[in-house]
Formats: C-alpha cells, structure tokens, sequence
C-alpha cells in the first residue's frame, strides 16, 4: 500500500520536464512484436503499467532490459501467443497485444482485461474490426482466443472513435494484404505516435490525427530506435496542481496543443498561460474562477483523465464549476473522497457541480484509481493541515515521480512505498 503525506498550503514554483508518454508507451510496447529484431524506445516513463506491459512481452518470449528511460526489446525469438491472465489484469491496456500478435504469430490467447474501475469499457469493437479483416475469435467466459491464417485488409467503420479499437487495427493491419481504412477512427496524439513508430519500422500508414486512417503495406525493418513523446495527462496535472496552488511553472519539453482543452479552462479560471515550442509557462495567483460547462468527449475535446484533475483544481475556486462526463459513467468516483475534504460537489447523473468553498480542512483519503487519486493529492495540496491518501498503486500507473516533481517545486509531500520497485 502506498501512502502519500501532503501539507498543503504552499505555493508552486520552479521548473520541472514531462515524463515520457503512457498512453503512447503501451500500444508501442505492443508493436514492438511485429519488429523481427531489436527495438530501442527512448523516453520510457518508469510505471506499473509499463511494468506490466514488459512482463507481457518476456512472458511472449521476447528479450527485454530496461536501462533508465531507455528500453531495449528484442522480439526476433517470441515464442508464445498466448498471455498468462495475471499479467492481463493488471492493466487495461493489455488488449493492445491482441492485434499485434495476430499480426505477428497468426493467433493469439488473452482473458479480458483490467485496469481502474470506471464503468463500461468493453472491447466489442476491438472483437468487431479485427473479425473484419478475417481474424477467427472464440469467446469462453472471460477468455478470448483468437486466429488468423491470413488477414485482408478492408474498409472498417468505427460507430465511436475508440482510440484501444484504432490502435489494435493499426497493428493488426500491418499484417493484412491489401489496403485498410479505418473511418471513424481515434485522433489523440497517441494514435499519431503509433502511426510514427510503425513507419519507422516500414509500415505505410497515412491519416494518423484524422478520423480516416489508411494502412497500405508493411516492410519490417530488423532494427530501429524512436523517442516517446510528452505525456499530455501528466502534463495537465502539474498545471492544475500550480494553478490551484498558486506559483509560477515552467514545465520544459511537453507539447502544450496535446492538452490545449484543459488550458483553456486554466486561463479562463485566471491561469496567465505562455506557451514556447519546448514546453510552456503558467503563473497563478491561486485565486480560481468557475468554469464551465466543462464536457469530456473524445479527442481534440476535453480528455475525461483530465476531468478530476481539473475539479481539483477548482475546489476553491470563486463560483459554480459545472462538469459533464460523457465518456464513463464512473469518472466520479474521486468526489466522496475530495467531499471529505470540505469541498462542496453536488453530483446529478453525469453532471457535478463544484461550488468553490474558502478553505479545505486535512483529511485520511482512500484513492479509488489513477486520476482520481492524482485529484486527491492535488486537492491535499490544498487543504489545511496533513491529508494523508493511502493508494494500492493506481497513481504509480501513470505516474513516473509525481511526488518527486511536486517537492521540485516546493511541495510538503512525502511518499512512503514501492519507487521502481525499491521500497523507499
């Protein structure tokens, strides 16, 4: 278990680079099969998930090392197809090796995947596009078994802009003959990444940042080397801890346009926001408007991992916050938690609105995933007095050294458990 001590009240200031991305390591670790020989991946965040991703590919037969931020995977001897269940239910993002191992091994062997609890998230659309382009697939309770004794490609329409659907069939494509469009597909940053990293292995894919994209044909190269970029949602969150607090951040090497939604709130709530080609500066005196409405929905719009970061940050703002989820029907499990806190939320549905109150009072939290854990260490950051989150590992999923990052710029927070795997 672990326990982050924070003593709120300070303001923010200094500088601080973004971590690499998780959201893009994860389907690139997945595509790292289709590669005959050595791959090397620079700017690797250090996390649970990509932990568990690396466990994925040496249970596979692959030969992994992991040297800092550099990762190094040799899949010229995969010898498996198949996923052992504890490794696919330690993260959600475990779906990504289906279609990279139908495309690399002609089957594959999975159970469904975990991941924080946030509602719905099937993986009928993942099962949909990949039936498409010819893959066979048996269903047996939680197990799915999958082959393919060739794969065509195809015209695939997606009825939601599933961004795991779009990266699986981006993978599983590379195998397929002929040409694959995917219309309706995902346009987060992370897709265009995926679609980088398998051009520079010899795919030719076209359309990555658009809702049509189209696989043509695919050269394997044996070896390559090719740089994560900043991670948006870690980004956003070091911007709504300084906005909340007040401070001045200079946060190097991110890519301001990836979370340009949640900055627009920021300056709208009376964050001064600059931003440079190698990162941003934000400046806040720690006296927050409402916003609002804020709407999640798919990418460019409002991302729903930023929505608890942001309500956090607005706890105290002056006014009425009005939020709308509309892409999980869970996302709100952070708010009895931050409701310890003295917040004032009132939940409708998928409608939250956040009346700022004055002060926040200290109080023992329990984190209920990865962002809405993040949002309970950003909301003590706060608060009066010591607020203590307890967590079993959900922020270390998508967190590199976020209490490293904060004591960077002046916060009282302690961290007691797992660091990279060295008790600390």
């Amino acid at each position: 278990m672990d326990l982050w001590r924070i003593r709120g009240g300070r303001r923010l200031e200094g500088e601080c680079r973004a971590q690499g991305s998780k959201n893009a390591a994860l389907p690139i670790l997945a595509a790292c099969l289709l590669c005959p020989g050595t791959v090397e991946l620079r700017r690797v965040p250090r996390l649970l998930d990509v932990d568990a991703a690396l466990q994925i590919l040496r249970a596979l037969g692959c030969r992994v090392q992991q040297q800092g931020d550099r990762v190094y995977i040799d899949a010229s001897s995969i010898s498996g197809s198949a996923i052992p269940r504890d490794l696919m239910e330690r993260m959600r993002s475990s779906v990504f090796f289906m279609g990279a191992l139908l495309a690399r091994t002609g089957q594959a062997a999975l159970s469904l995947p975990g991941g924080c609890k946030l509602g719905k998230r099937p993986i009928d659309l993942h099962l949909m596009a990949l039936r498409e382009l010819g893959a066979e697939i048996e269903e047996e309770g939680e197990q799915i078994f999958c082959r393919a004794s060739s794969l065509k490609g195809r015209e695939i329409r997606l009825p939601f802009p599933s961004v795991g659907a779009t990266e699986n069939i981006l993978m599983a494509a590379c195998a397929a003959r002929g040409e694959t469009v995917i219309r309706g597909a995902a346009r987060e940053p992370e897709i265009l990444a995926l679609q980088d990293f398998l051009c520079c292995m010899g795919a030719e894919i076209r359309g990555a940042g658009t809702d049509t994209v189209r696989i043509s044909a695919f050269h394997p190269k044996s070896a390559l080397c090719f740089t994560l970029p900043p991670d948006r949602i870690a980004s956003a969150t070091l911007c709504c801890a300084c906005a909340a607090c007040g401070g001045d951040l200079w946060l190097k090497d991110c890519d301001s346009a990836h979370f340009s939604t949640v900055l627009y709130f920021l300056n709208q709530a009376g964050c001064d926001i600059m931003r440079k080609s190698d990162g941003l500066y934000l400046r806040s005196a720690g006296k927050l408007r409402a916003v609002g409405p804020v709407v999640t929905s798919p990418y460019p719009g409002f991302p729903t991992d930023a929505q608890p970061l942001l309500m956090a940050a607005l706890l105290r703002a002056e006014g009425e916050s009005l939020f709308r989820e509309t892409i999980f029907e869970n996302r709100y499990r952070q708010v009895p938690e931050l409701l310890k806190l003295g917040a004032r939320i009132r939940l409708e549905d998928r409608e939250a609105r956040v009346r700022g109150v004055r002060r926040l009072h200290a109080a023992a939290l329990e984190a209920t995933d990865l962002r809405g854990g993040a949002a309970m260490v950003l909301a003590g950051l706060c608060a009066e007095g010591e607020t203590l989150v307890r967590d079993s590992g959900h922020i270390r999923r998508g967190y590199e050294d976020l209490n490293g990052c904060l004591q960077l710029l002046g916060a009282d927070i302690s961290y007691e458990g797992e660091k990279h795997g060295v008790f600390v």
